[in-house]
């Protein structure tokens, strides 16, 4: 593949820095490279493809309406899109829906919306709104999004930046409290931070963000796009908590890993300040993105994908913690099917160096920060293949260990 890696750098932004495979065909959990080797996906898109690849519920939804209509823009109506938001709203608790297209700009949507609800309704003086985020936090790269990020690599040299934003440790409610006024229009958190490795906030969190919202009048808002949909064994990771954020972000999952589908859910009262103008995308809520994002919604309607999490969440976090017992892992975070995982230092191995190991044993997982792995299948894997994955992960560890003399 050493002349695909050389093409890629004369002809590609370098803004990427992929694994050494390419990946030519994929069915459900596993992927085959242009060389015919197979690997087992652990990533499945950052959690876009919970449903596996080649879905074929996903696809025929797709195929049925390609023949039919695929983009009228909003200036005209047609007969997917109510549909699709009386389902969505059921599925996920809430009221009303706005639909648009990566998850980026559902962040986006929810920002604005926030802004224009505490201006219109809360009484915000003009300019002054801000909204309180975390530290380590990820929704995105547009630069309203990079201006409040902690992270140098997605932030330096993008300013001048978007002013109106206030960062506080994640997961201190106290910080919370302190970084509150009355131009404080909303809170945006993840409710695990995914892209920081799966980390997960003390369980009192969210429900103690929820009554601080409920009591200063300012708007919750949980952006879900890595979490939502089935990762966590729940529709939402905030059924965890047993809570409802006033917004709820939601994407990548809502295309079933075929098409960017994205949508804010929550109060009729908070998406009804949108009036006609004031917000808008050509192909937010197309035809094909909503027939699609319907069938998403049939696959997680009876709850059995989430239940299904849940159990192999239960067996995939049983074998790290061995491994973490074992002395080859410093941490193990998990939720669902979805796990963050810290190489031990005494190993001396770094994330990207763990990850390219495991995908010559046929495993395809992604680092970040350093020496934190993030594993996140799809929630369609099968007991057997997942304790494969396990095996083969243990093993590589196991080795390092053995060549470096740790035990």
């Amino acid at each position: 593949m050493l002349q695909s890696t050389l093409d890629r750098t004369a002809v590609l932004a370098p803004n990427y820095r992929p694994l050494d495979v390419v990946i030519e065909s994929a069915d459900d959990c596993w992927v085959t490279d242009v060389d015919g080797k197979k690997y087992l996906d652990c990533l499945a898109g950052y959690s876009a493809l919970n449903f596996g690849h080649n879905n074929p519920v996903l696809n025929k939804a797709v195929i049925d309406q390609l023949h039919k209509v695929t983009l009228v823009s909003r200036a005209f109506d047609h007969d997917q899109m109510l549909p699709f938001a009386r389902e969505l709203t059921e599925l996920t608790g809430t009221e009303m829906m706005l639909p648009m297209n990566t998850g980026a700009e559902a962040v986006e949507s929810a920002i604005k919306a926030a802004r224009k609800w505490g201006y219109d309704v809360k009484g915000v003086a003009p300019e002054q709104a801000n909204i309180i985020v975390a530290e380590n936090s990820f929704h995105g790269r547009t630069t309203t999004i990079v201006s409040f990020s902690t992270d140098a690599d997605a932030k330096d040299g993008y300013g001048p930046y978007t002013p109106g934003f206030r960062v506080v440790p994640y997961g201190d409610i106290e910080a919370v409290k302190e970084a509150i006024d009355d131009n404080t229009v909303a809170l945006l958190f993840e409710p695990i931070q995914g892209e920081s490795g799966v980390v997960l906030p003390p369980d009192s969190f969210l429900p103690a963000l929820r009554e601080l919202c409920d009591e200063t009048n300012v708007l919750m808002i949980l952006d879900e796009i890595q979490s939502g949909l089935g990762r966590t064994g729940h529709t939402l990771a905030q059924d965890y908590s047993g809570i409802r954020a006033d917004l709820t972000t939601l994407g990548k999952a809502l295309g079933g890993g075929v098409l960017p589908v994205s949508a804010v859910v929550g109060r009729r009262d908070v998406l009804q300040v949108m009036t006609p103008g004031t917000h808008g995308s050509t192909f937010g809520g197309n035809p094909l993105a909503c027939a699609l994002g319907r069938a998403v919604i049939t696959i997680l309607a009876e709850g059995e994908i989430q239940q299904r999490a849940a159990h192999l969440g239960s067996i995939m976090e049983e074998r790290l913690k061995k491994i973490e017992n074992d002395g080859h892992l410093a941490d193990t975070r998990c939720r669902g099917l979805w796990a963050g995982i810290d190489v031990e230092p005494r190993l001396g191995l770094t994330g990207r160096q763990l990850c390219e190991r495991l995908a010559e044993r046929g495993m395809l997982c992604k680092d970040t920060h350093g020496s934190t792995i993030r594993l996140a299948p799809p929630l369609t894997i099968s007991e057997e293949d997942l304790n494969y994955a396990m095996d083969i992960l243990e093993s590589v560890l196991n080795e390092q260990a053995a060549s470096i003399g740790v035990d």
